[in-house]
């Protein structure tokens, strides 16, 4: 392709070398660099792009986008841009021919309930006869492809190649998970959004690596705000305001608020043994009764996100309804058959914020016993460990601690630190390093009318230990289990 065609999107100054360039190739990592390559010098957390130009040179890059004058020989093309990563995008959605332009791109941004929401927006759509891709924290689909996801929102260049592929898997629509980070660097610059989605915000992800202050999270979460025709948002969130600071979009609400455009009505929780859900009328801009098969007060704010976005797409309220029955995520609130006398599921929540919300939905529903298995993940802040003993030994009326992700420290070491925690509170535990027989033990100890919850491993199917991954699957682990009691029960 060639390199103006790469550029046209772009403010930009070339520094040395023509623009009359045949490019053969797009990169930010050095490693993949070949004859005819354009490389963007990127500047990272670990390290600068810049330092890679002489090797990338060696290597046959012909075009350099920088962000600084650099020295080179006379047959390398320099692109000086503000900001390469800005650039990176923009040239990105170029190579690929300007994919999100084919699609309908829904993005949703929020600090709880990006996921559970894609996949309902996912399910609707598809019932309605739409081919629908996904990006998230926990995979992306394209078609009948599932790639495993490295970060919630991938880099600009990943995104524009899952579009690419997307479109030419006949999708016509995709929704996405778009985080701060992803804002803040960039990865979506360029892509004009259908529809822009915003759940909530909480303090979260405030530090060295990521953002500075609660004012600069809602900052950046807002500027999906500002590259989308339609936003819709939670009426109820008391931070609404700053998040829309200075949004170019028309907006419409959804939540519990009577001014809400799109609201939940006579919520009610519904439980049977082995299930747990619930049930509302939306009102405003359409009239329908709805149930969930997943359960608390946040179901309904993503159910009713997930039925203000598929409004726009023309789908029909008996197509809703089917398809929020039907509506599962992985790791978030999912249940698993067992017992018809008790409930368990697996759920994701591994901080102590989120187990505390989950610990909090799941005692609305008034249990025998709310039982809370976890463990903590090695090589991470002592504290998490503490805060969430605490939390499980304040909520559940019984904390099974096992082991989680170790990585290089010692399973009971970990145990040790939480345990800590739980005995600030007058809550019953007991410690089972090996997750098997932990859940094994809460299996066999479930009595009628208890809720059982495995924390902290959600969607992940390994448990990572001494640097090596090794294949764990909870779902796999659940099934063992209940065939080996078979066969010592002799059925």
């Amino acid at each position: 392709m060639k390199l103006t065609k790469l550029l046209e999107r772009l403010e930009y100054v070339c520094e040395s070398g023509s623009l009359d360039v045949e490019v053969r190739d797009i990169s930010n990592d050095s490693r993949t660099v070949q004859e005819g390559s354009l490389f963007i010098c990127i500047r990272g957390a670990v390290s600068d792009g810049h330092t890679y130009i002489p090797q990338v040179v060696e290597q046959g890059a012909k075009v350099l986008v920088v962000e600084e004058s650099v020295s080179v020989p006379e047959n390398v093309t320099v692109i000086r841009v503000a900001d390469s990563r800005y650039a990176m995008a923009l040239i990105s959605a170029a190579w690929f021919g300007y994919p999100a332009e084919k699609l309908k791109v829904i993005g949703i941004t929020g600090t709880k309930g990006k996921t559970t929401t894609t996949y309902m927006v996912k399910s609707i759509l598809e019932s309605a006869g739409h081919k629908v891709g996904l990006i998230g924290t926990i995979e992306a689909i394209i078609g009948n492809e599932k790639v495993p996801a490295k970060n919630t929102t991938p880099e600009s260049c990943t995104i524009q190649e899952y579009f690419a592929k997307m479109v030419e898997a006949g999708c016509d629509c995709v929704v996405m998970e778009v985080s701060s980070q992803g804002l803040m660097l960039h990865r979506t610059a360029g892509i004009l959004f259908e529809i822009g989605i915003f759940t909530n915000i909480q303090p979260d992800h405030i530090g060295p690596a990521e953002h500075t202050s609660f004012e600069e999270y809602m900052h950046w979460k807002g500027m999906l705000f500002k590259q989308c025709k339609i936003g819709i948002v939670n009426a109820d969130d008391e931070h609404l305001a700053q998040v829309l600071e200075g949004h170019t979009c028309q907006i419409e609400t959804f939540g519990f608020s009577e001014g809400a455009d799109l609201r939940a009505e006579d919520a009610r929780m519904v439980s049977r043994p082995g299930y747990l859900g619930v049930g509302y009328h939306v009102a405003g801009l359409l009239d329908m009764d709805v149930e969930i098969d997943i359960p608390g007060k946040f179901s309904v704010y993503n159910s009713l996100t997930a039925i203000a976005v598929c409004r726009h797409f023309g789908v029909s309220k008996t197509d809703i309804s089917k398809a929020l029955k039907k509506a599962k995520v992985k790791g978030r609130i999912e249940m698993v058959k067992v017992s018809d006398e008790f409930t368990l599921m697996i759920d994701y929540a591994h901080n102590a914020m989120s187990l505390e919300s989950l610990l909090t939905t799941l005692r609305e529903y008034h249990p025998e016993r709310l039982v809370c298995l976890f463990g903590c993940g090695g090589n991470r802040a002592k504290s998490r460990r503490y805060e969430m003993g605490e939390v499980s030994g304040k909520l559940a009326d019984l904390t099974i601690i096992t082991s989680d992700n170790p990585r290089f420290e010692k399973p009971e070491d970990i145990i040790a630190d939480i345990v800590t925690g739980i005995e600030k509170t007058d809550g019953t535990y007991e410690c089972i390093p090996d997750r098997k027989e932990a859940i094994a033990y809460a299996i066999h100890h479930g009595k009628p009318g208890d809720v059982i919850v495995l924390a902290g491993k959600g969607h992940e199917d390994y448990q990572e230990i001494e640097g090596k991954k090794y294949p764990m699957d909870e779902r796999v682990l659940i099934q063992e289990i209940l065939e080996e009691d078979k066969k010592h029960a002799g059925i």
